[in-house]
This record gives C-alpha cells, sequence and structure tokens, in this order.
C-alpha cells in the first residue's frame, strides 16, 4: 500500500506504524469530561466497514504522524492529512 505523505510524496506503507482511530484525537477536556465520557473514549471503538480515518507514524522518515482516510474495505486511500492540521483545525493543538 502506498500512502501519499503531504510532504515527502508517496511513500511505501512499511515506513510507517498504524496507531488506531484518529477519533483518539478528540480526547475529552479532562477538567470537564464526566467519567463515563472518558471512559467511552477510552475503551470503546467503532468498527467500520468502509471510510474511516486512522492515525499512522512516519517511524522510517520524518517521523511526523498522518491522519490517513481509508476505506477498510478495499484499501483504497481517499486522503492524506498532516495530524498537525487537523489538530489545529479541531481546535486541539496551538
Amino acid at each position: 500500500m502506498i500512502i501519499n505523505h503531504p510532504i515527502l510524496g508517496p511513500r511505501d506503507a512499511q515506513e510507517f506504524v498504524y496507531l488506531g482511530d484518529a477519533a483518539l484525537m478528540g480526547r475529552p477536556d479532562g477538567m470537564t469530561a464526566g467519567i463515563e465520557e472518558f471512559h467511552d473514549w477510552l475503551y470503546n471503538r467503532d468498527n467500520p466497514a468502509g471510510e474511516h480515518r486512522e492515525l499512522w507514524y512516519h517511524e522510517q522518515g520524518d517521523r511526523s504522524w498522518l491522519v490517513v482516510t481509508r476505506n477498510t474495505v478495499t484499501h483504497e486511500i481517499l486522503k492524506v492529512e498532516l495530524a498537525r492540521d487537523v489538530a489545529r483545525a479541531m481546535g486541539r493543538a496551538k
């Protein structure tokens, strides 16, 4: 599988480490979230068939974090974004 890195261009997926659901970036605020909300964020995961956003780490390259939107049925990669840009858009990073 080829991941089209936003900065470095096409790279083999073997250069990356898959780190799970990109929804993990939406961690509840520990000061305002209830215990149930934090528990759900920590332990409950969807297992979708189809389009899914995933976190990938470029371990064998520039050590960047990516959010890869991929079809889990066909393995087609639909979009690749730098995780920092996604976090900024979510209001999680400054």
